[in-house]
């Protein structure tokens, strides 16, 4: 365990595969959730997924993965948790993540950050005026993260975030994706980009090549046919450098935890943030192990509960923080205290 942490793998789920592997094949639940459609400024569609609850209860929105969705297996982890505080969750899905596929020729990416206000502030404006909070989970924790650090007036809308699992540079994560055992990962990815790319050309003939999608291997090859073009970015390099959240998390002022395992395959420990990179209201969390949005724990056959009830405490800390009218949350600030880089 690193210091600042109390995570602890199980001994007997050694490294960041197993442990990566383990939430995706073991680690689905049913979930109660009640869906709502949501048309968007452009004319498209979103589907949002709520866990009901107290409506003076605090409501926690979680930003999901590459091709994930309200079955992805953190975020049953996260209802049981919430359904235990007695909170309301809601899960939005990104354009075309929800079983549908959605009206327009765009669909989602990594610094989609202008969608993740726009859910916010639609959340924000719901009565009562309960304590929102905000969760990103892997590609959802990158397009979080950039909207915290892009839009000033964040601090209006969220009282804390957390982001978990975070590919913040997403060069070096897309590079790790396209090498070793990790293809094996980046072929599941592309089983349904794919899929979803050939409904795109079916309603939309001609816009991209279809050839290249195809022959695509990598996701440095499908983003540079697709989801580059497709969302405004010149290719691959433009698009996996200016939708980086690294950069930005200097501007952050809303107290965020950043929770990264540093055998996360999906991104290279020499990757992750240092302090000198964050702001006072960003707190480091990067453990020695749990892999890739897992965080597995408990003695055989293990669950998934560390990771939600690590971030739900994050956020009634920082609840607690601003109903004491503590100073360092009027300042937006939290100690970085715990945080582990070296």
């Amino acid at each position: 365990m690193s210091p600042g942490s109390s995570y602890r793998a199980p001994w007997w789920l050694p490294g960041g595969h197993l442990q990566t592997l383990y939430g995706a094949l073991f680690g689905s639940s049913r979930v109660d959730w009640k869906r709502e459609r949501w048309e968007t400024p452009d004319g498209d569609f979103i589907d949002v997924d709520r866990l009901s609850g107290p409506s003076d209860a605090p409501l926690v929105a979680l930003f999901h993965g590459l091709e994930g969705s309200s079955s992805s297996h953190y975020a049953g982890a996260l209802a049981r948790e919430l359904a235990r505080r007695g909170w309301r969750g809601a899960v939005p899905h990104f354009r075309g993540c929800s079983g549908e596929p959605n009206r327009l020729p765009r669909a989602y990416h990594s610094g989609d950050s202008e969608e993740i206000g726009w859910i916010l502030r639609r959340l924000r404006g719901e009565p009562p005026a309960a304590p929102l909070f905000a969760m990103g989970v892997s590609l959802g924790g990158n397009a979080l993260l950039k909207w915290l650090g892009g839009d000033a007036r964040a601090k209006d809308v969220l009282a804390a975030a957390a982001a978990v699992s975070a590919p913040v540079d997403l060069m070096a994560a897309g590079d790790a994706l396209g090498r070793g055992f990790n293809l094996v990962y980046t072929r599941a990815f592309l089983a349904t980009m794919k899929e979803k790319a050939e409904r795109k050309l079916e309603r939309y003939p001609g816009l991209f090549d279809g050839e290249a999608m195809r022959r695509a291997r990598t996701l440095r090859d499908f983003d540079n046919v697709v989801t580059a073009p497709l969302h405004g970015f010149r290719d691959t390099d433009d698009y996996w450098t200016r939708a980086s959240a690294k950069p930005v998390l200097g501007r952050i002022a809303v107290p965020t935890l950043v929770l990264n395992a540093r055998n996360d395959p999906f991104l290279p420990e020499a990757a992750l943030p240092g302090l000198d990179e964050v702001s006072p209201s960003v707190r480091l969390e990067f453990p020695e192990q749990g892999g890739h949005a897992s965080f597995v724990s408990a003695p055989f056959p293990g669950n998934l509960d560390w990771m939600p009830r690590r971030a739900a405490a994050f956020f009634a800390e920082a609840m607690a923080r601003r109903e004491a009218g503590s100073a360092a949350y009027a300042n937006g600030t939290m100690s970085n205290q715990g945080a582990v880089p070296r």
